[in-house]
């Protein structure tokens, strides 16, 4: 798992070219004022999901893994806590769904708080417990970019 701020990107455009049109897309869009949707930046292998709701207690969150899609998180507004363990540290409590490229997981994990202009990349490794409310509920928007890894 990585966390940044979106204002250092370029640092991580060595992931490959496709973590840096992710990143340009980010940095580039006025993501504030994009409709929720999905947004295709290079057909299948890069897209991002924008998406709003309000944050939710960490007794109903769950964690969740990819194989295929490697996750750019950022925070357009509001802020939230995200959970992150390694998959090791978890077991399905679904089967993987290879349509959506998700798995369902119950584990332990750290939590870290992701505010406006955060960036988390997370990996097929990296476990992750999104939308999880720091005190109190609150409303967040949020671009998701899928990297497809092959």
């Amino acid at each position: 798992m990585i966390v940044d701020n979106i204002e250092n990107a370029q640092s991580y455009y060595c992931l490959g070219e496709k973590f840096q049109k992710g990143f340009e897309f980010l940095k580039n869009t006025d993501l504030l004022n994009l409709e929720n949707g999905k947004y295709e930046i290079d057909g299948d292998n890069i897209f991002v999901s924008v998406q709003d709701y309000n944050t939710k207690p960490e007794s109903e969150g769950k964690f969740e893994a990819h194989k295929q899609y490697a996750d750019i998180q950022f925070i357009i507004k509001g802020e939230e806590k995200l959970g992150y363990t390694n998959i090791k540290n978890c077991k399905p409590t679904t089967f993987y769904d290879d349509k959506n490229d998700i798995v369902f997981l119950d584990g332990k994990g750290d939590f870290i708080k992701a505010v406006e202009g955060t960036f988390l990349i997370f990996m097929p490794q990296d476990a992750h417990m999104p939308c999880i409310s720091l005190d109190t509920q609150q409303y967040v928007k949020k671009a998701v970019v899928k990297v497809k890894l092959s």
